[in-house]
């Protein structure tokens, strides 16, 4: 649309076919080869999800708690150590380990649930994503397993001790890692076809005394034939048995046959091969019979308390594991081996040297080529080296997810009846009872929230637009579906609570996939097209449901931020006033304007869109004139304080709540830049518009526009600020004692650290004040925090959005940054400010700390730890640290 491209437009990576990965890529978007049947789609964990849940009262937590997971069957998923599994999590591989102190085996990440923890659930492992190709095939994790017992006790009773002002106590806190009395596990996975997974599992003791380790690389079948179900595509029980002193058949209905093989140990010694089955052991949970003689924890139970009878001799069921025995003196490493190969791939010699250590060496020398085109050239190996974790991260978080709404409420026909009360709680709405999710999706994270987000999930398409743009279009595509949209047009926000209102930020991602998945020409107009299409009927319901007065002013509710406000905004207001916010506002004006680009696109090859663009058109405008008070009498723009501010409406009057935060500055967010060479282009469009700011005088004022040369040649700004407002809230976000921060943009002002907001209502006192790193409120659990973090979202599109005021306005603005330093820049150069700051986050410092890291000088000092990044759900303005999910 722009003479300039997109201001979110990337360059485009993936033109070159000589890349094996890209070939790869090909052929699975073909149907060619089914390079993406396997990857890294085993949950983090299953236990405590929603879809697990079949209590009376909807409390996940305690209805399934980790410490019924190793002998309890799961209904709707899995979950493992470093695993992998197909796309439709049917035979399953994660690792299990035992230090000969644990009192459990290790087969799954702890974590305290979200009652457990001071600030709600959060995982207290040390596990890293270290590498993936777009198919995955090529992959590397990494967890540290501590050598003395695991502090499973004192972890939660120390965490839910702590009150929620204080830091929460984390694996590191423990000691156990001191002298580094840790194990290094790393997994790395290959696929020499795309049904032949070579798995090499490296070893390394790290402590400075020889120790001993027991590993299990397991091998299982999902529990699919015993509820009675139809959906799974399969009724008869798959099995596994002993077929030589090595190998392993597996059999499944729909899967097929394959082989897998174990290689010898360290000491050129065959392991034990363990067989039981994937079944609950109703005995140790419930003292009632067992369905099977053999059971889900029987390895817990052989390994750790020596039962010998319970595996069975028979040497067959639905779950196996060679066990290893390894002694390992001090910075010494050993690597074992395995291989999973479908009928037809099998090799005679899976682990000679040319068939394996071969193979994986060259699908990472291929992973090296394909990010070497794939990250920009311009930045420093250490950019580069966070660079490549980054996508790792976002790759290794797909899941397997499987959530049927009315066969998880009305429970399976060989089952026990779920509670009646079910029907009246999470997600019993009749809007989503056609709910059916049985697919690989992205999730945030796969532990603390292994379900995925909506509007999470808009955001990860775009960089994974970059690297696998046929995934990023199928994800974006699947939550149209009319198997996850509700009739009346929602989408889904997540499965704690299906209902809740998520920033409509899919049309952004549909537009920024379709612009960066191919030079202008030659992209998918279908893919466009039929987002288009839905996106029209979702826009629809949020202007039928989120607009309570009718005059363009609405009140989405909850919209992914959490606990910004006083109070919880997905509820009523406990003022009896009807809440009119300034975010919700803003992001449907950004929707228009987003549905107005994409309409503008498509008119380019069918004049019926310019129709529908100039519909969008209007729309904004008159968006825009009620959230600034032009026409509407509620407007949501505060003269006195120069910011935009939520309201609280009691029919003709308003009053505002001065919270300074993020929802302030959403209306920034949403603006367009209409060159006018384009517009001439369009003819209709261009007759509509010109029509419009002649006879609209009331509406026209929210345009601004620039003369570009003759009389009548205009480019137009479509954005919810004027220049002198647009001024003043920069002035605000810009400020070191308000919003701008050393890593970014604060979600709240530290105004607020000294001067809380407060209302009193009936003699109680609600508040807002400054929070810089975890939630003191419950709001939300405590394990989300929106009043004063840096979240990396926000400003992304905060960046991109004074790149188009720049692109507008040019050298004719320029504002301080920071606030009162008498540096004045343009707003192009505010925003690489800004991005600078944001990514300071993740990259080393004189001392080789990251701020991500916070205090711990684990990961600045130890070469074992100092290359390992995470990235956090939001981060501490003042210091960087990371928290929340990561």
């Amino acid at each position: 649309m722009l003479k300039k491209p997109s201001k979110y437009q990337t360059t485009i990576v993936l033109e070159n076919k000589s890349l094996a990965e890209i070939k790869r890529l090909e052929e699975d978007a073909k149907q060619e080869r089914n390079w993406k049947r396997w990857g890294p789609y085993l949950s983090e964990r299953q236990w405590a999800t929603v879809r697990e849940d079949y209590s009376f009262n909807g409390d996940c937590w305690e209805y399934f708690p980790h410490d019924h997971a190793r002998s309890r069957a799961y209904r709707w998923g899995e979950d493992g150590l470093l695993g992998i599994t197909d796309h439709e999590c049917r035979l399953c591989f994660g690792l299990a380990l035992w230090n000969e102190k644990d009192p459990i085996l290790k087969e799954r990440l702890f974590g305290l649930t979200g009652p457990e923890g001071n600030h709600g659930e959060d995982v207290k492992e040390c596990y890293y994503y270290l590498d993936s190709t777009p198919t995955h095939s090529y992959m590397k994790a990494l967890y540290k397993y501590p050598q003395n017992e695991y502090p499973y006790s004192w972890l939660v009773d120390e965490n839910r001790r702590r009150s929620p002002q204080d830091p929460e106590f984390e694996l590191c806190d423990t000691g156990v890692f001191n002298k580094s009395r840790y194990w290094d596990i790393c997994a790395e996975y290959a696929k020499n076809t795309p049904d032949d997974i070579l798995i090499r599992i490296t070893v390394t003791n790290r402590g400075p005394d020889t120790a001993r380790l027991h590993v299990l690389p397991t091998l299982w079948f999902r529990n699919t034939w015993i509820w009675g179900c139809n959906h799974e595509g399969c009724t008869k029980k798959a099995s596994i048995i002993q077929k030589t002193h090595d190998t392993v058949e597996c059999r499944h209905e729909t899967l097929g046959k394959f082989s897998f093989a174990v290689d010898v140990g360290p000491e050129n010694e065959t392991p034990e091969l363990l067989f039981t089955e994937n079944e609950t052991n109703n005995e140790h949970l419930y003292g009632v019979d067992n369905f099977a003689t053999f059971t889900k924890d029987a390895f817990h139970r052989y390994i750790i308390h020596g039962e010998k009878d319970a595996v069975n001799p028979k040497k067959k069921g639905t779950k196996v594991a060679p066990h290893y025995l390894l002694v390992v003196p001090p910075g010494e490493e050993r690597v074992l081996q395995c291989r999973l190969m479908a009928e037809g791939y099998v090799v005679t010699e899976p682990f000679a040297e040319q068939n394996f250590g071969a193979v994986i060496q060259k699908r990472l020398e291929e992973a090296n080529k394909f990010y070497q085109v794939a990250i920009p050239s311009k930045l420093t190996p250490e950019e580069s080296k966070v660079s490549r974790q980054s996508y790792a991260g976002l790759l290794w978080s797909k899941q397997f997810y499987q959530y049927i709404i009315e066969d998880w409420l009305t429970g399976d026909p060989e089952m026990i009846c779920p509670p009646t009360d079910r029907f009246n709680g999470r997600n019993s709405e009749a809007e989503w009872r056609q709910l059916f999710n049985r697919d690989v999706i992205s999730m945030p994270d796969k532990w603390e929230n292994p379900w995925y987000a909506t509007w999470d999930l808009a955001f990860h398409m775009i960089p994974m637009s970059v690297i696998d743009p046929q995934f990023a279009k199928e994800q974006l595509m699947l939550f149209l579906q009319e198997t996850y949209m509700a009739p009346n047009g929602q989408m889904p926000a997540c499965e704690f609570a299906l209902g809740d209102v998520n920033p409509p930020l899919h049309a952004l991602a549909c537009l920024l996939v379709y612009e960066m998945t191919g030079r202008h020409g030659a992209r998918d107009d279908n893919f466009l097209k039929t987002c288009f299409q839905k996106l029209l009927i979702n826009f629809t319901w949020w202007v039928n449901r989120k607009d309570p007065s009718g005059k363009n002013v609405f009140s989405g509710g909850f919209l992914g931020l959490d606990n910004i406000g006083i109070f919880d905004r997905s509820q009523n207001s406990p003022f009896n006033e009807v809440l009119l916010q300034a975010d919700g506002t803003a992001w449907m004006a950004f929707y228009c304007i987003l549905m107005l680009k994409i309409a503008l696109i498509l008119a380019e090859k069918d004049v019926t869109y310019q129709e529908l663009a100039s519909k969008f058109f209007e729309h904004f405008t008159q968006i825009s004139d009620a959230i600034n008070e032009m026409s509407s009498g509620l407007g949501l723009w505060d003269e006195q304080d120069g910011f935009y501010y939520d309201h609280l409406s009691a029919g003709t009057s308003s009053e505002a709540l001065r919270v300074r935060s993020m929802v302030g500055l959403v209306p920034l967010m949403a603006c367009l830049v209409l060159d006018n060479e384009y517009i001439k282009t369009l003819p209709v469009f261009k007759k509509r518009v010109e029509w419009f700011m002649k006879n609209r005088k009331d509406l026209a004022s929210q345009v601004s526009f620039m003369n570009t040369g003759g009389e009548s040649d205009f480019n137009y700004l479509l954005a919810i600020p004027t220049k002198d407002q647009l001024i003043r809230v920069l002035s605000r976000m810009l400020d070191e004692e308000e919003f701008l921060s050393p890593y970014g943009i604060r979600s709240l002002s530290k105004f607020h650290e000294k001067h809380p907001y407060t209302k009193e209502v009936n003699g109680q006192v609600y508040s807002v004040h400054y929070v810089p790193g975890e939630s003191d409120t419950p709001i939300f659990g405590g394990n989300s925090n929106w009043r004063g973090p840096i979240w990396v979202c926000m400003n992304y599109l905060l960046i991109g959005g004074l790149e188009l005021y720049d692109h507008f306005y040019g050298d004719k603005l320029t504002i301080e940054c920071p606030t009162r330093s008498g540096n004045h820049m343009r707003l192009r150069d505010v925003a690489l400010e800004l991005s600078r700051r944001v990514v300071s986050l993740f990259l080393p410092d004189e001392n080789g700390r990251r701020p991500c890291h916070g205090d711990d000088e684990r990961y600045a000092t130890d070469p074992h730890w100092s290359d390992l990044v995470l990235f956090y759900e939001y981060f501490h303005p003042e210091t960087g640290r990371g928290c929340g999910a990561r």
